[in-house]
């Protein structure tokens, strides 16, 4: 279960890679905008913001971060990315670190271009640090007893997660797409103790976590921060460095496709 008030102990940092995102989108006064996997809709808000003229709507899978971004006034559904259609008039596509969840999400992409007007705009941030220190801790362990079998399904443990930022460009340029595809890896700067593991808590273990009651789930903390500390000691002046690769997809369908 995803909690709003989790992911948003980190928003700041967390939000950095949204904002790199948006400013590469060169739409000006679109008609429908839409933000795909919206979280607790502390960003959507930014596209109202930028967008004033434009209907906003908003989706996620979890009705707890619906909640928090209605609560926002932000028009919020619950629903699968993969359900999604774009409504007439619709000229910005956007997912923020989402799509990673998503095996099938180069299809997605693809189905999207078919379907949007020439000129919309898919915009698309998904992290590229699976094969992290931070992850790869997580899927070790995930593998030992008692571990592996309650969290044998967990996502992210093996297979490729996302593509290459090269390989994100060909397949959107072969298809019409005039394209813009970079990566950037962020040094997050953390305080206080454990910093990495309550970074992760957020975001990557929350499947984790739904298979564990809490019993389990105390355990497997206990035995996972002496991994991360490991990995991301702590320096002398308390800060702990968490460097974090971000793949990002600016995209214009094009009229030729």
């Amino acid at each position: 279960m995803w909690n709003p008030q989790t992911y948003l102990a980190f928003a700041d940092q967390r939000g950095r890679p949204f904002f790199d995102l948006m400013a590469r989108v060169g739409a000006e006064s679109p008609r429908r905008v839409a933000d795909l996997g919206c979280g607790p809709g502390n960003l959507t808000e930014h596209l109202l913001r930028r967008w004033p003229d434009a209907v906003v709507e908003a989706w996620d899978s979890s009705a707890e971060m619906v909640a928090a971004a209605r609560e926002r006034g932000i028009d919020a559904h619950v629903g699968d990315v993969r359900d999604w259609t774009p409504k007439p008039g619709t000229d910005v596509v956007l997912s923020n670190a989402t799509l990673q969840w998503i095996p099938e999400h180069v299809d997605l992409l693809l189905r999207w271009v078919d379907q949007l007007a020439p000129g919309a705009w898919i915009a698309v941030q998904v992290p590229g640090n699976f094969d992290a220190p931070s992850h790869a801790a997580v899927w070790t362990l995930a593998g030992r007893e008692p571990w592996s079998e309650p969290l044998r399904d967990i996502p992210f443990r093996t297979g490729k997660v996302v593509e290459s930022p090269a390989r994100y460009a060909e397949l959107l340029t072969d298809v019409g797409c005039s394209v813009d595809v970079w990566e950037t890896t962020y040094i997050h700067e953390l305080t206080g103790e454990h910093a990495v593991l309550n970074w992760i808590t957020g975001t990557a273990l929350t499947p984790v976590r739904d298979r564990l009651d809490d019993e389990q789930w105390q355990r497997f903390r206990a035995e996972l921060i002496p991994m991360l500390d490991e990995a991301y000691p702590v320096r002398p002046d308390g800060r702990t460095f968490f460097p974090f690769r971000r793949i990002f997809v600016v995209a214009q369908v094009g009229s030729d496709r």
